[in-house]
């Protein structure tokens, strides 16, 4: 068992960093593959405004999750092991958000080291360059994303 995790362990945690610099996300892009995960999903803002998505309730609203701790929106019930993961130090960037949507299930049970461990999502979005893309995406709806974005604006209308 020992012999087949640390190598598996070892080669995710180098394929994160190396996925992000050949695979960087496009947002544009990532916003076309939204369409695959507005079944599940929804993007609402603080002030209640959907900004991607539809009225899906099966999932967790995905505003902010970029820089978030995995398993902690508030109302939406996650299985134990995203909790888990939360619990343990998970924080979402872009890279560990795209490989986690590849196959859910596969990052928490090498994230958490338990062959046990499951994901409530059973989806996989199968191209590594939509993972990318989604999570590129999501990372616009980040609270500070946001805010820099509207900083910018003021700056360029000074």
């Amino acid at each position: 068992m020992i012999r087949t995790t640390i190598p598996l362990l070892a080669a995710l945690s180098l394929a994160a960093p190396a996925f992000a610099e050949s695979h960087g996300g496009d947002a544009e892009a990532g916003a076309d593959a939204f369409s695959q995960c507005q079944t599940c999903h929804v993007v609402v803002d603080g002030d209640g405004n959907t900004l991607a998505g539809k009225k899906a309730k099966t999932g967790p609203n995905l505003y902010g999750v970029v820089g978030s701790q995995a398993g902690t929106v508030e109302g939406f019930r996650y299985g134990k092991s995203l909790v888990a993961a939360g619990e343990a130090g998970l924080v979402w960037d872009e890279e560990q958000l795209a490989v986690y949507l590849q196959d859910p299930k596969e990052f928490l049970r090498t994230y958490l080291d338990d062959k046990k461990a499951r994901s409530k999502m059973s989806f996989k979005v199968r191209k590594e360059e939509d993972a990318a893309n989604l999570a590129a995406f999501l990372a616009t709806f980040s609270p500070d994303m946001e805010e820099g974005m509207a900083g910018d604006d003021a700056a360029a209308t000074n």
